[in-house]
């Protein structure tokens, strides 16, 4: 992983699948998971100091997002699948298989968004908040928009189709770079 940040911090060293993909200048702290085929971009900041971030497998985290927990309460458990796009916050929250979260976008503690739902760019999803299936949320705070059409679900698999697969361009650029 060259030129990514790697931190090991209160007994956790961050875990990387061999094909996963991590920019330079990410950086990883103390105990995260990145799964096979995700994807973290330019700039990302996943900090696990006092609490566990899991990135499931196919997921891509886009340039300039961080990532962080609550030491009390809640992890940050993203799921396989998922889409989170340029310059979110992610603090202690959920998301799970397949779900969307737009540019910009603010999802905060023990919220929830479900596989197939799709917090809109620039939304604040606030404490707690669970977002169903099939939902579009957003504003600020977010509040529920409209139901997805087959059309926005159909590109979620898209998107981390593509993403994937420029990863993989990314890593293979890189390592031939070394």
């Amino acid at each position: 992983m060259k030129g990514v940040i790697v931190v090991p911090f209160a007994g956790h060293t961050p875990r990387v699948a061999p094909d996963a993909f991590v920019a330079p200048g990410v950086v990883l702290v103390g105990d995260v998971e990145i799964a096979s085929q995700a994807n973290v971009w330019f700039g990302c900041v996943l900090r696990g100091d006092v609490g566990p971030i899991r990135v499931g497998a196919r997921t891509n985290i886009q340039d300039l997002t961080m990532v962080h927990v609550d030491s009390r309460t809640y992890p940050t458990l993203i799921g396989a699948d998922v889409t989170i796009g340029h310059k979110v916050l992610l603090h202690a929250c959920v998301l799970e298989d397949g779900s969307f979260v737009g540019m910009g976008a603010t999802v905060m503690d023990g919220a929830v968004v479900e596989g197939g739902a799709m917090v809109a760019a620039g939304a604040l999803v606030t404490p707690n908040k669970r977002l169903r299936k099939g939902e579009l949320w957003g504003g600020s705070p977010a509040r529920l928009l409209r139901e997805l059409r087959p059309a926005d679900l159909a590109n979620f698999g898209r998107t981390v189709e593509h993403y994937a697969e420029k990863g993989a361009d990314y890593a293979r650029i890189i390592a031939a770079q070394a």
